[in-house]
């Protein structure tokens, strides 16, 4: 039977792996896993290290500012299109 681990288990396992005070095949043998996932879930850890400590709220604001540019130049767009299709219906007011 297949053995399954909690998010916060594979949290441990690979926080032990960071701490270096073991060894893989240790920790491996200590949880009985494969010590390729030990390594996969310390290599996991460490490449989302750098996400914990990143300000989502500029993230956020990023968002909001990437999506106000997008509909201004939409809006701006189709601003041109009227005025083109104005001055071809002679709708301009002379």
């Amino acid at each position: 039977m297949r053995k399954t681990f909690t998010p916060s288990q594979k949290a441990n396992i690979a926080v032990t792996v960071l701490k270096g005070q073991q060894s893989i095949t240790q920790i491996a043998s200590e949880n009985e896993i494969h010590p390729t996932q030990v390594n996969q879930w310390a290599k996991i850890a460490k490449e989302g290290l750098s996400s914990l400590f990143t300000d989502k709220r500029k993230d956020e604001f990023k968002e909001l500012r990437d999506r106000n540019e997008q509909l201004y130049k939409i809006i701006g767009q189709r601003e041109l299109e009227l005025d083109w299709l104005k001055k071809k219906l002679h709708l301009d007011a002379p």
